[in-house]
């Protein structure tokens, strides 16, 4: 596995969860469009943070054979993976079907 693929792994794992887990999904939708933008953002950059301190830590290089080092050349790749992970998650969200709960709330607002 390559650091893009699992960059958009995880781009499309935080589209799914944000649209389907419950009780997420209608906060989710409740919030102005800037926002859900802005918190998915946030979500993805946690995500890769996340993913360069465990590949700095060795971790991922044990568990999926990644590796990635801690230097600039790792804080570019970073970069790029975390690019392909917005444009996943962006392109999975935007086809998804709506849950009945995003439905419900999207109804109430207007």
């Amino acid at each position: 596995m390559t650091v893009d693929a699992l960059s958009g792994a995880a781009g499309v794992l935080l589209s799914l969860v944000f649209a389907y887990v419950p009780k997420l999904n209608a906060k989710f939708a409740a919030l102005q469009t800037d926002y859900k933008r802005l918190v998915m953002l946030a979500a993805l950059a946690i995500v890769a943070g996340g993913a360069f301190g465990l590949a700095c830590a060795g971790v991922l290089q044990d568990l999926f054979g990644l590796a990635l080092t801690c230097d600039k050349g790792g804080a570019l790749g970073l970069i790029r993976a975390f690019v392909f992970a917005v444009i996943a998650n962006q392109g999975v969200y935007a086809i998804l079907p709506e849950a009945g709960a995003v439905k419900e709330v999207k109804a109430l607002q207007g």
